[in-house]
């Protein structure tokens, strides 16, 4: 297959979503550079020789916005280290690429903490990724090729955890990083708190919570 329509004269409306088959990791690789690191839509995630284009709809952004300051209170009330990667673009080489929602490292961020680039070949994966709406197998594909141990998808007021076994992902009940939390129903919770009584109030109100339980 041979693209000829230029990336950038591809209009795609908010929370539309687009997948082409057969293309190549070339082409994968050209749009990148096309495209430039500064942009933000839309999103392009790759794997196996199938591209997807994503615009996400302007309230798809804070939802995944609200988890990430969630799960950096949470890690700083136990003192754990922690570095927030937002949506970088990850690439195992002809096989698979991906820009998540955000994502953290966690038990792997003394290795990674002065790093601008990332290098799948010797850099580890990300510790946990997060998503927010309907995410494709196509962007599920693309996680396990990367081997990202755990992923949260977040879609209409509800949380599923994912990890990672024998190379698929796994629906499971509990998070490995947060074992002594019910994050499946806290994050939805909070959440729904941010958007009700605003997210610094929500974020107050659990770091105190966090505080009298340590």
């Amino acid at each position: 297959m041979t693209i000829t329509t230029p990336i950038k004269t591809i209009a795609l409306s908010p929370g539309s979503h687009l997948l082409i088959p057969n293309v190549t990791w070339e082409q994968y690789e050209a749009l990148l550079e096309e495209l430039g690191e500064e942009r933000r839509v839309p999103r392009i995630n790759y794997c196996n020789g199938t591209l997807e284009l994503m615009s996400p709809l302007p309230a798809h952004e804070r939802p995944h916005r609200i988890i990430g300051y969630i799960v950096t209170a949470i890690l700083d009330a136990q003192g754990r280290e922690w570095e927030d990667f937002g949506s970088t673009t990850f690439k195992k080489l002809k096989q698979a690429g991906l820009e998540p929602d955000t994502c953290f490292y966690i038990q792997n961020a003394s290795r990674v903490r002065d790093l601008l680039r990332m290098d799948m070949t010797q850099d580890p994966p990300p510790d946990l990724a997060i998503e927010a709406d309907v995410t494709s197998k196509t962007t599920l594909d693309a996680y396990a090729a990367l081997q990202v141990p755990e992923v949260w998808i977040y879609d209409n007021g509800k949380l599923k955890i994912h990890l990672l076994q024998n190379g698929e992902y796994q629906e499971s009940s509990s998070s490995p990083t947060f074992p002594e939390l019910a994050i499946a129903e806290m994050i939805p919770r909070l959440v729904q708190q941010a958007f009700q009584e605003g997210t610094s109030k929500m974020l107050r109100n659990l770091r105190r919570q966090m505080a009298t339980e340590a």
